[in-house]
């Protein structure tokens, strides 16, 4: 199993909402693009009426995903990286109130929300995550589209239109890289670093400067979504009463320390004391506190996923704050360009989709993406950086994917903060390793896991059906 559509770091990891990456980034996604084609279809101004159908994993953990309202969200126009996350339960209750919907802030027709979404059980053939858009218009006519939610918020349709032009981009790469034994070529050949070949190849899709741009954008929500997460108290909505702990450990670790930016607050986490016990915390908190963002429909980056959203900026995180205080921008850099290539070799050889593969699909693909990156930053040779990421997945294998009431909240942020410290042992490990000695190369790794999704039970991806889904409910908690 070979895909090619993740070709840039940019993809892999992506500015959006919470709380799911496929759940909820996806179908916004995919009313956006549906509008798209009822304009260009010169449909649009014709609609009069418009229901989702909600298809198998998306339908079974859609409430608690907001998959519903993410759907609206797109339908309305808003786009999920700008969108004043202060105006989603605003326009959410407007809808309520009023049974009408503004079709992409120009065309106000009636919806309800109880009637015009339809959840089905039922799995369509082609992804676990379908969706139907369907409009009656005026000429009394209906039209319909059906998009599959694929992981990482990536949305494809079942004819596959796009992958042609992605292919396309692809092979105009300078350095095309499909398995982990392309890229190490690449790196041999070049005498170069992954983070140089993977930024090669983004060079080739947009400039200097706006690499730098977007990388530093990505940056910027990382930290915002940690510094929200560990300065906001509370409980996450959807009924768990699930209370945020992020803020609590915080506080206990910051002290009596003195700051008034995020960009302040990386440089009093560096003058805290620095013991073992001390650390472990410090990076639960980080990949905790995005988390608990994310759960709340806040902005996070999916990386690659919305319900692993913690684990790359908790280890990045811990590199500036902990390993190298004079580090940068340059070294944040190299951090994301590795990773983003780690994460694709996971999308083109398995999958990044729980529904498709379980929670190894999502927390082990970012551990993997952050040992290696974290590897790199640290010294590690290209063989070691991979060598860091086969060991951070093999101990993900089989995860599974089982939220208790179809919320990304048990057992999805405390496992955040699970894969960042495994990420941190992989890096520590393959670092004092000699990689020639390596057993289990990552590729065979990537096969594994994708073996392995296939052979798991379906109740174990992402439908509530199985697990702590069932043996936890709603009255324990």
């Amino acid at each position: 199993m070979q895909k090619i559509e993740s070709i840039s770091v940019f993809d892999m990891l992506k500015i959006g909402v919470g709380p799911s990456s496929s759940h909820t980034l996806g179908p916004w996604r995919a009313a956006e693009r549906w509008i798209g084609e009822l304009k260009e279809a010169q449909k649009f101004d014709l609609v009069e009426k418009v229901t989702v159908h909600l298809y198998g994993s998306l339908s079974l953990t859609g409430k608690g995903h907001a998959t519903d309202l993410a759907s609206v969200l797109g339908l309305l126009g808003y786009d999920p990286v700008t969108v004043p996350v202060e105006n989603i339960d605003p326009e959410i209750n407007n809808i309520r109130t009023f049974n009408r919907l503004n079709l992409n802030g120009e065309r106000s027709i009636d919806f309800k929300l109880e009637n015009d979404i339809v959840f089905n059980k039922k799995f369509l053939p082609f992804h676990p995550n379908g969706m139907k858009f369907t409009a009656q218009l005026s000429s009394g006519k209906t039209t319909s589209s059906t998009f599959y939610s694929i992981g990482g918020g990536f949305v494809v349709k079942e004819e596959r239109k796009n992958a042609r032009k992605q292919l396309k981009k692809f092979q105009e790469f300078p350095f095309p890289i499909v398995k982990g034994t392309d890229l190490a070529a690449y790196c041999k050949q070049e005498n170069k670093k992954i983070s140089e070949i993977v930024y090669e190849n983004e060079k080739s899709l947009r400039s200097e400067e706006e690499i730098d741009a977007g990388l530093k954008a990505v940056w910027d929500v990382m930290l915002e979504s940690m510094y929200l997460g560990c300065h906001t108290e509370g409980t996450l909505p959807g009924g768990l009463n699930v209370r945020r702990r992020a803020p609590d450990s915080h506080k206990k670790l910051i002290g009596n320390s003195s700051y008034n930016t995020k960009e302040e607050w990386i440089e009093a986490i560096r003058k805290t004391e620095v013991k073992f016990r001390s650390i472990l915390k410090w990076v639960s908190c980080f990949a905790l506190g995005v988390n608990e963002v994310n759960a709340s429909l806040g902005r996070v980056v999916t990386a690659p996923t919305n319900g692993s959203a913690g684990v790359i900026p908790a280890v990045l995180m811990y590199y500036l704050t902990i390993e190298n205080h004079d580090a940068g921008f340059e070294k944040i850099k190299q951090f994301l360009l590795v990773a983003g290539e780690i994460g694709s070799l996971f999308k083109k050889g398995a999958t990044i989709s729980a529904a498709m593969g379980g929670c190894q699909a999502e927390i082990g693909v970012s551990s993997s993406m952050a040992a290696g990156a974290l590897t790199e930053v640290m010294g590690g040779t290209p063989e070691q950086v991979m060598m860091a990421s086969e060991i951070a997945m093999e101990h993900h294998l089989g995860l599974t994917c089982d939220p208790i009431a179809g919320l990304v909240q048990i057992p999805c942020i405390e496992r955040n903060s699970m894969g960042a410290i495994k990420a941190i042992n992989a890096a520590e490990m393959a670092l004092d390793a000699d990689s020639i000695h390596a057993k289990v190369p990552l590729d065979k790794v990537i096969e594994t896991m994708w073996e392995t999704a296939k052979d798991m039970n379906s109740k174990y991806k992402e439908t509530s059906e199985g697990g702590l889904a069932v043996r936890v409910s709603l009255s324990d908690c």
